[in-house]
């Protein structure tokens, strides 16, 4: 990947955005394999012509930051930080992880993140459960125990005003989001690796046009949207869902006629490296990509 800097930023910022994960071949770390397939293998296909300004993995610096600090302060004999682990199937593919901090006492995982408020309103933890299974798994791989997942997030943008005004606002700007692990969970992403791999492997040689296209669930697209309109107005009598809710809402409501909207890929547009090289965001981006 290419580190620009064009904010003129010093130079602790751009070594920093230089110290990323090494790609190598057949290797996929815990982190990756929770991205579709599509973004991991254009991320590999491009990682060398891929530029990515170092003003814009700020907050990768901030993370670096707090795992460094807790990280000194680590205490107990069994405990361990930024522990490193690995596995590697009959196939020759290896699947690694770094574990923020394992006691191997309590058999218990603790990771540490951080996130925006939103993430907690809308308990959106799917992959943090995945993520942390997945250590739990690499512990067990490796014949180390693992009972317990706990990760402690830094709310970012937490407001101490709305946690004091709105009700489900998280109160603290510290979250703790934790779970036990079961046989069953172990199994359950056990299978989920297994495929993936599987997956990276059917796809590997295919064209960029082959990959399968990540989900709306992938590209943060929450979905077109049904605007009722009404002539003369330039704002909506009401946003619905579907075309058949945004008709019966006329009927019964009065307005002129309806307007979709289509759902916006928020991590394309604005959180993908890869996205330029990826056909259906030029299919979708026609004027920026023409300008490149």
């Amino acid at each position: 990947m290419i580190i620009t800097n064009n904010n003129n930023l010093p130079a602790p910022f751009v070594k920093m955005a230089e110290d990323h994960y090494e790609i190598k071949p057949k290797r996929y770390s815990v982190t990756t394999l929770l991205k579709p397939v599509r973004e991991i293998l254009l991320n590999r296909r491009y990682n060398d012509v891929i530029e990515q300004d170092c003003s814009d993995m700020i907050w990768m610096l901030f993370g670096q930051a707090t795992h460094a600090i807790l990280e000194k302060y680590t205490v107990g004999k069994t405990e361990f930080a930024e522990e490193k682990l690995e596995y590697t199937f009959d196939s020759g593919y290896t699947v690694s992880g770094v574990i923020d901090l394992y006691d191997m006492e309590k058999a218990e995982v603790v990771d540490y993140k951080t996130a925006s408020v939103w993430k907690v309103i809308k308990r959106d933890f799917d992959d943090w459960r995945k993520q942390g299974l997945m250590y739990a798994w690499l512990l067990r791989k490796n014949g180390l125990p693992c009972d317990d997942i706990t990760f402690y997030a830094i709310l970012k943008d937490h407001s101490i005003g709305k946690a004091k005004r709105e009700a489900g606002y998280p109160q603290s700007n510290i979250f703790k989001y934790a779970f036990p692990v079961t046989d069953a969970a172990i199994a359950e992403i056990d299978k989920f690796i297994r495929d993936k791999l599987d997956d990276i492997i059917e796809y590997e040689d295919k064209s960029d046009d082959e990959l399968p296209l990540c989900s709306e669930e992938d590209r943060w697209n929450d979905g077109d949207k049904y605007a009722v309109m009404k002539k003369g107005r330039k704002t909506a009598l009401r946003v619905l869902d579907s075309e058949e809710e945004a008709e019966l809402y006329k009927q019964n409501n009065g307005g002129d006629y309806i307007e979709k909207r289509p759902g916006e890929d928020k991590k394309c547009n604005d959180y993908c490296r890869c996205c330029t090289k990826c056909g259906y965001w030029q299919s979708t981006h026609k004027e920026e990509t023409d300008a490149l």
